[in-house]
């Protein structure tokens, strides 16, 4: 069955860094929020990286990464997909990322995950011609990497925000 991305984009004109994921988590579609299983590390690994404490509702979320100059969505708009498995997804309709560049002063993207940056790559790059770069996927399913070996791969965020 065909889902749908029911996320809004979170950005505003001070936005500098772009954060795509592939597409939202059955727990994210839920709760209309990014990242939002528990044992999704996104929000440890930002508040770790910006020595901020543990971001717990959805607002203080928000409001930290337009803080940071952060923008943050996903590269999908629909596909078929089983569960919350990006190597399921089939049938991509892509969101425009286009339109939040125009109304930011992004330079810098980065992909959460392989599967977001494969679709990056294949979707978006063709038009945007910013090259994106791949930091290994926050989500529980990527055990290999424990927190703190995120934490230093994610460090790269940080040396252009300012």
């Amino acid at each position: 069955m065909k889902q749908y991305h029911n996320i809004q984009p979170i950005y505003n004109k001070q936005s500098r860094i772009l954060i795509l994921g592939s597409f939202p988590s059955v727990k994210s579609r839920e709760a209309q929020f990014f990242y939002h299983h528990p044992q999704n590390r996104f929000w440890k690994i930002l508040a770790t990286l910006h020595h901020h404490e543990p971001l717990e509702t959805i607002e203080a979320k928000k409001a930290f990464l337009l803080e940071h100059h952060i923008a943050l969505w996903d590269v999908i708009e629909s596909c078929q997909i089983k569960g919350s498995s990006d190597s399921s997804i089939e049938d991509v309709v892509v969101n425009d990322i286009h339109s939040i560049l125009q109304k930011t002063q992004i330079t810098h993207i980065y992909t959460n995950g392989k599967k977001a940056h494969q679709l990056y790559q294949k979707y978006c790059y063709p038009y945007t011609h910013i090259q994106d770069i791949c930091l290994p996927s926050s989500s529980p399913a990527n055990a290999s990497f424990s927190l703190e070996r995120l934490i230093k791969e994610w460090n790269i965020i940080t040396l252009i925000e300012n």
